[in-house]
């Protein structure tokens, strides 16, 4: 008998996340199994939508290294005005659009880009809540903040939310911006950024 041909892996093969709270609780959405996608977890989303309680009614969110868009959907469930998705993978990039129709959510776009070069240009507008989990171990989040900073996209009312290795120091933000929450977990540091009242 002639031994079976190695299996390749299917770069297209799908997982899912789960909405935990909000209009769309409980709902399933594909995630594509692409290289350095990893999901914030169902745990770590549970604390940081209990952290931001109050303040995701109504806003604006900006979703950079977007990848199975948990995050977003997270923050449009549970009604925040609008979202923007960048994601540099193409694929990823038409799944998040395709999850999209799926919820028919109308106040979410998603932009299939380099986040560090679209940040390099002119925000036209400030963003009250950015989440920023970049792929592990590839030194983005310092260039992210620091054009998120250089280039208008945050105002003093803006949260940052930041997920990044659990052994790495938090990185640099500029004077007077403060981590007001924060947690670990077995594989991940997480925590709130805001600009301390003078």
């Amino acid at each position: 008998m002639a031994p079976r041909p190695a299996k390749k892996r299917n770069s297209t093969k799908t997982g899912e996340i789960r909405i935990i709270g909000g209009d769309w609780r409980g709902r399933k959405l594909p995630v594509l199994d692409a290289e350095g996608l990893r999901p914030t977890s169902d745990r770590v989303r549970e604390t940081l939508f209990n952290w931001l309680q109050f303040e995701v009614p109504g806003a604006t969110c900006l979703d950079l290294f977007a990848g199975s868009g948990a995050l977003a959907f997270e923050a449009i469930s549970r009604g925040a005005k609008s979202a923007m998705l960048l994601e540099l993978n193409p694929n990823n990039a038409k799944q998040l659009k395709q999850n999209l129709n799926i919820l028919k959510a109308v106040n979410a776009e998603v932009i299939q880009a380099d986040c560090l070069q679209w940040l390099s240009q002119p925000s036209t507008q400030y963003f009250d809540l950015v989440f920023l989990d970049p792929p592990f171990h590839k030194g983005l989040m310092q260039k992210a903040l620091n054009l998120l900073f250089a280039n208008g996209y945050l105002d003093e009312q803006t949260i940052i939310y930041i997920e990044q290795e659990n052994q790495l120091d938090w990185p640099q933000l500029p004077s007077g911006w403060q981590c007001k929450k924060q947690k670990k977990t077995s594989q991940v540091k997480f925590g709130l950024f805001v600009k301390e009242a003078c």
